[in-house]
């Protein structure tokens, strides 16, 4: 297995009109609510953040090639900072006026993302869409008060969840959402490598696949042993960090 490559590390159709359209009924958030909910933005006082993100979205950008691709983000062990390392990298891809986010959170046992981003799912989640087919894709897209970025939250915690990222129904709701829109760019918000093995079935789902080991928090060993669980070939690289 080639040894994957550090790529970096963070400081201390009609679903589409429709998403937009809810999107105007928010209002952008301003730098001190973006900073208040841990997400980078443009000012001076988030800079080095802002940029680390940038630089790695650039990275996926060369490896991804020409069309949109599908990122899964996991953390070697629970506690590494996944999820903020996700959303902030969805942020970074919405900097970029061409192109769209969607962020979708597929920890079921940690579902955190519809709180960090500030988002009611009233319509429900991710699970309830691959649970009953009767509920509909772009009702889970929710707007999140930043321009070009949508949040498919996990909609629940589940005990059992690799049944469902195995479903056809699961391939097809991907495929839709990247096929939709060419400018869309999807961060899967996945659970611990270590303590789940929803993480590596949700590699299946994924073009590249980004490892979070967080500083001082795991050994070389554990990051070994959960690059491992993934095909070299989309295993990206590793960022380090060093918030939870």
């Amino acid at each position: 297995m080639k040894r994957p490559q550090e790529l970096a590390s963070t400081p201390r159709g009609d679903d589409d009109s429709r998403s937009l359209r809810h999107a105007r009924e928010i209002a952008p958030l301003s730098p001190r609510a973006l900073e208040d909910r841990r997400l980078i933005h443009r000012q001076d006082s988030a800079r080095v953040q802002a940029d680390a993100f940038r630089d790695l979205r650039t990275r996926l950008l060369t490896l991804g090639g020409k069309q949109n691709f599908v990122t899964l983000v996991v953390p070697v062990g629970h506690g590494s900072g996944g999820s903020f390392v996700a959303r902030n990298l969805a942020l970074a891809f919405a900097f970029d006026e061409i192109k769209t986010a969607l962020l979708v959170d597929c920890d079921a046992l940690h579902p955190s993302q519809h709180t960090a981003m500030g988002v009611d799912p009233v319509n429900g989640g991710l699970m309830d869409y691959l649970r009953d087919s009767s509920n509909g894709l772009q009702q889970i897209q929710y707007p999140t008060g930043i321009p070009r970025m949508h949040l498919i939250p996990n909609g629940g915690r589940h005990e059992i969840s690799g049944e469902y990222f195995t479903s056809p129904r699961a391939r097809t709701m991907i495929d839709s959402l990247r096929g939709s829109n060419p400018d869309r760019y999807i961060i899967l918000d996945g659970p611990s490598v270590l303590n789940s093995p929803d993480a590596r079935i949700l590699s299946e789902l994924a073009d590249l696949v980004v490892l979070v080991a967080g500083y001082g928090k795991v050994t070389m060993k554990q990051i070994e042993e959960a690059a491992a669980n993934f095909d070299p070939e989309k295993l990206a690289g590793i960022v380090f960090n060093d918030l939870p």
